[in-house]
């Protein structure tokens, strides 16, 4: 009997052909009405969802597949890049995304727009090369999903400067451009084997782009390969010795075997050229500072490093904490070690801020504090 028509269940003479066919008109019915409702959510949504890429199809007429796989996942930035004028320049520029001096991604611009995006949120530095044109720099805060808008003024070489030989950085052909953006991708999600596969064909295509260069450096940093990043990065320095981020990664790779005084040049270098830099710049060279006992200049850089690191990496307070015992300011190194133990208690190096504190305490340095 079915279960659809209960009027044949009461019905001892009900034609069960009859029940089953109204059963069926009645189930047939009501899937009709919830396909015409499934229906009008599914086109209002499809309009919803087109327009959202309205902006993609006018600024990212020129982008690879590699930003339009992350959209809705993140954030899209729509870059516009103005000559000094204040026109947007209708030549093509590289567009360069760095997230805590760690590629994001780039792009080149049409008409003097592009849009990007990135899968995460935070602290963003927007940078510009175009040819004739100075670079352009731009920093971003990105705190939440949905899209961000940034303008990039860039100032037209001089004469002297032409004169010089001071040429905008050549752009990568097509192909070794699509193969750099995806390795840039793979390497700010962390996606090493994609990483290596791109990057690797880039330099097939561009072996001497620095650009390409720094790419593989970096990248042989992420895999712990210090002296093939070393390598790569000293060549992308000698190529492009105006390539900030080069120089900040070569001294990176440095601090890491331990070469602290060799450090010391990229990562001043790199400042020179960028005086915005990023918190990690800092911390390297705070570090390369320390070991060479320059312990003044440490203090200094090592708070640098730890507000513009916005509590990401806590283990910068402990060189805070260090280089201000080394120059005698006690109290404020037992601040700051206290801190560390309030706000990070959980983390294994609260053990060593805790010892350094006590002994601190023990060789009368500071006072206790009692509870």
């Amino acid at each position: 009997m079915p279960l659809f028509h209960p009027g044949a269940a009461r019905r001892k003479d009900a034609d069960p052909k009859i029940g089953q066919y109204r059963s069926a008109r009645r189930r047939w019915s009501a899937c009709r009405c919830a396909n015409k409702f499934f229906a009008r959510v599914l086109i209002k949504a499809v309009g919803e969802f087109a327009l959202l890429f309205v902006p993609t199809a006018v600024f990212c007429q020129d982008n690879g597949s590699s930003e339009k796989e992350f959209f809705g996942n993140g954030v899209a930035i729509s870059v516009t890049v103005h000559d000094d004028s204040g026109t947007p320049i209708p030549s093509p520029a590289m567009v360069k995304v760095f997230r805590d001096g760690i590629p994001s991604g780039q792009a080149q611009t049409s008409r003097g727009n592009t849009l990007m995006i990135v899968n995460s949120v935070g602290e963003f530095t927007v940078i510009v090369d175009a040819p004739g044109f100075r670079e352009g720099r731009e920093d971003l805060s990105v705190h939440g999903a949905g899209n961000a808008q940034v303008d990039v003024y860039l100032k037209r070489l001089a004469k002297d400067d032409a004169a010089a030989g001071v040429p905008g950085r050549a752009i990568l052909a097509p192909k070794a451009k699509e193969a750099l953006d995806k390795g840039l991708q793979a390497l700010s999600t962390n996606k090493k084997g994609e990483a290596e596969k791109q990057i690797g064909l880039a330099m097939k295509l561009a072996p001497g782009h620095p650009d390409v260069l720094y790419a593989q450096g970096v990248l042989h940093l992420k895999q712990q390969n210090l002296a093939e990043a070393q390598s790569a990065l000293e060549k992308a320095t000698q190529v492009d010795p105006g390539h900030a981020r080069a120089f900040a990664a070569l001294g990176m790779a440095l601090c890491n075997q331990g070469k602290y005084d060799s450090a010391i040049g990229p990562l001043e270098k790199s400042l020179q050229l960028d005086a915005a830099g990023t918190w990690e710049t800092r911390w390297a060279l705070a570090k390369a500072y320390y070991q060479h006992a320059r312990y003044d200049d440490a203090v200094k850089m090592a708070q640098g490093a730890l507000a513009g690191s916005n509590g990401k990496e806590p283990k910068v307070a402990l060189l805070v904490a260090q280089s201000l015992t080394a120059v005698g300011q006690y109290d404020d190194a037992a601040r700051t070690l206290r801190e560390f133990l309030r706000d990070h208690a959980e983390r294994k190096e609260a053990a060593t801020a805790q010892r350094w504190l006590e002994t601190l305490m023990a060789d009368g340095k500071v006072r206790a504090i009692k509870n």
